[in-house]
């Protein structure tokens, strides 16, 4: 069976998370958002739903690093967005803002992105107070200088970026919180020159192909060479199944697109990444009105981030020699490492030509 024989809609998703505890912070308790999450989380087969007597979150750390991290890698906690979270910051180069359904995501990713920019245990925490949340893109609708205005990507309107600190698919089974920003934006609630962004690593999209989403809401699936994927990319969806996924929610009128990161140059990588853009090219074949997009993010880290991660996954294989990298800083002075300059030009004009060969319908927005 192909990709293009596939129904979502009648597949068990590959990978649905569902967490051991759930913690309710007193803000959240009486917001009807959360009685939409506590109506998931029982259907899904949580009981342990726990109110807290106040907004802190206690109990999180257990005897060692490895007993926290697992613990809170099972934990959701609800609670509510404070004021310096609900205002809108600048996104580039993905979209023209970034607003938060959540922050903390439950995938075990081992080159993890959220790695030493989350404080404490990484915990997901969904915001409850999603009124207030979504109320970003009214006040910030024809803002930005991303995609709004521009002439390169003037015609998406104004971009909101929902997976900044989270992947909003992969928690949806146990929130509810993505099907109600697309549908609200898809009724054009908040104008009709809006368009809501994600990224995600899961297929869990029966709920979403059938939502009124009016074509404002661009799913990008964030895929990766086979070795990359199956090696680092814990606790999610397989690489046939996103693909799947996408095939779906393109077929219900969705923009689509496509997150190729992080781009690593494994032994092999150019067969590798070509039997991957040979796969999307297939699952999109007789897509109608296909509008689909490819953002492509070479892996990176900090030495932050190291640390983290290595706490968290101390047997990893993942490469992070600082030695062999080059530093690229910040205008605050921070620190990334990044792939030589040769490397990066390498896989750049080889990725720019293959992504035009191999699959002619993607249109490039930007490579980093």
């Amino acid at each position: 069976m192909t990709l293009q024989d596939m129904d979502l809609t009648s597949l068990s998703p590959a990978r649905l998370w569902v967490p051991k505890h759930v913690m309710i912070t007193r803000a959240a308790a009486e917001l009807p958002h959360t009685a939409e999450i506590i109506r998931r989380c029982e259907r899904a087969g949580v009981d342990d739903i726990r109110f807290m007597p106040g907004n802190a979150l206690t109990g999180l750390r257990g005897a060692s690093d490895r007993e926290t991290y697992a613990s809170a890698k099972n934990t959701l906690a609800v609670v509510v967005a404070p004021p310096s979270t609900l205002k809108p910051q600048p996104i580039p180069p993905s979209a023209d803002w970034r607003i938060d359904l959540a922050k903390g995501c439950p995938a075990h990713c081992q080159y993890c992105y959220l790695a030493g920019s989350l404080q404490g245990p990484p915990v997901t925490r969904v915001y409850a107070n999603i009124d207030d949340v979504l109320d970003g893109i009214r006040t910030h609708a024809g803002r930005g200088s991303v995609t709004s205005g521009t002439i390169e990507r003037g015609g998406e309107g104004t971009t909101f970026e929902l997976s900044c600190y989270t992947d909003p698919l992969g928690i949806e089974s146990v929130t509810g919180s993505l099907a109600t920003a697309i549908s609200r934006v898809g009724a054009a609630e908040f104008g009709s020159d809006v368009q809501l962004r994600f990224t995600t690593k899961f297929d869990d999209v029966a709920e979403l192909v059938n939502l009124d989403h009016g074509r404002r809401t661009r799913i990008r699936f964030s895929v990766n060479a086979a070795e990359i994927a199956n090696r680092f990319e814990g606790g999610t969806a397989r690489m046939p199944a996103r693909l799947a996924a996408l095939r779906s929610v393109a077929g219900a009128g969705y923009r689509v697109g496509l997150t190729i990161a992080p781009v690593m140059p494994v032994p092999g990588w150019r067969e590798q990444y070509g039997a991957l853009l040979d796969d999307v090219s297939e699952a999109v074949a007789g897509i109608d009105d296909l509008d689909l997009t490819a953002e492509i993010i070479t892996h990176r880290f900090t030495p932050a981030s190291k640390e983290v991660l290595l706490g968290w996954y101390p047997r990893t294989k993942l490469e992070m020699d600082e030695d062999s990298r080059s530093q690229k800083r910040s205008k605050f002075g921070g620190v990334k490492y990044v792939y030589p300059k040769e490397t990066m030009t390498e896989m750049r004009q080889w990725f720019t030509e293959e992504l035009e060969r191999r699959l002619p319908a993607a249109r490039l927005l930007y490579w980093t």
